[in-house]
């Protein structure tokens, strides 16, 4: 099977079990609801993709297989077993998407791009795939020039690539947790509540929590925010300036980057019941 069938393979099967799970186990009610949002945010992801195979038709792995062919890369270099090269070139991406990520909301130009993603009123499964087209392009760029400057092995960048979509689909559903497993995974991996509150319209919570794969990078970097202010079912998601059903449009959330900039009014002081910004019920 080629790299882009062996990933819809895995997208599809993890994207069916999410979505089944938060149908079946919500962790909170959608105050904006499934169809329009459902439509723009998959075709946003249909977009990206097409973008990202004519921009860069083999994306990381290409540049991986390049860079093993080349034989240049510091791994490679340093005479590393390639099972150990993997695991190593692993976790680096894994950090490279973390730093990526954080300066993203640092960046008022990056921001620009990335609030799309944030502008989202409600959070679930279709929110991991929401992301500019722009942004796609510059994070393969990046990953790219990681991978190359490793000399990552090609098997090891497919497989983080398959699990980082899988990892956000997963911590972006709004699916209920025991709190046993919670508690078991989040000191490791991301779990759906943890960055649920990366969502939130409180700013010292939107700038946490930037994990998508492992959840210890934020603890090291002081990032970590282990609940929202109001509990996950009394916070607010997305942007505090853009609590409507325009984000919901895919032309409205394409345009958004070239809109104003700004930190969007999100809250520095947790909301009080009498100041909250309420989606509709």
């Amino acid at each position: 099977m080629s790299e882009a069938a062996i990933r819809a393979v895995i997208f599809a099967a993890i994207f069916g079990t999410m979505a089944l799970l938060e149908v079946t186990a919500p962790r909170r009610p959608l105050g904006y609801g499934r169809k329009w949002r459902w439509v723009t945010n998959l075709s946003i992801v249909v977009l990206d993709s097409v973008i990202v195979r004519i921009v860069f038709p083999m994306a990381a792995v290409g540049a991986a297989l390049w860079a093993n062919g080349q034989g240049i890369g510091l791994l490679p270099a340093l005479g590393i077993p390639p099972l150990v090269a993997g695991i190593i070139a692993f976790i680096v991406l894994d950090f490279a998407v973390w730093l990526e990520h954080l300066v993203s909301h640092k960046w008022p130009i990056l921001w620009r791009i990335h609030r799309m993603h944030h502008a989202d009123p409600d959070i679930d499964v279709t929110t991991a795939l929401r992301f500019h087209p722009l942004e796609i392009l510059i994070s393969m760029v990046w990953k790219a020039g990681i991978v190359v400057a490793l000399g990552a092995p090609a098997l090891s960048v497919l497989i983080f690539e398959a699990v980082l979509n899988g990892g956000a689909m997963f911590n972006h559903s709004n699916v209920r947790l025991p709190g046993w497993l919670d508690r078991l995974l989040r000191p490791v991996i991301v779990t759906p509540d943890m960055h649920r509150v990366h969502h939130s319209v409180i700013r010292r919570e939107t700038d946490s929590n930037y994990g998508f794969n492992f959840s210890f990078w934020d603890r090291i970097f002081r990032t970590y925010v282990a609940e929202p202010a109001r509990g996950h079912l009394g916070m607010t998601i997305g942007l505090s300036s853009f609590q409507s059903e325009a984000p919901t449009g895919i032309l409205w959330s394409l345009l958004l980057p070239f809109r104003a900039n700004s930190r969007d009014g999100n809250e520095d002081e947790p909301e009080t019941p009498e100041t909250a910004v309420r989606p509709p019920q």
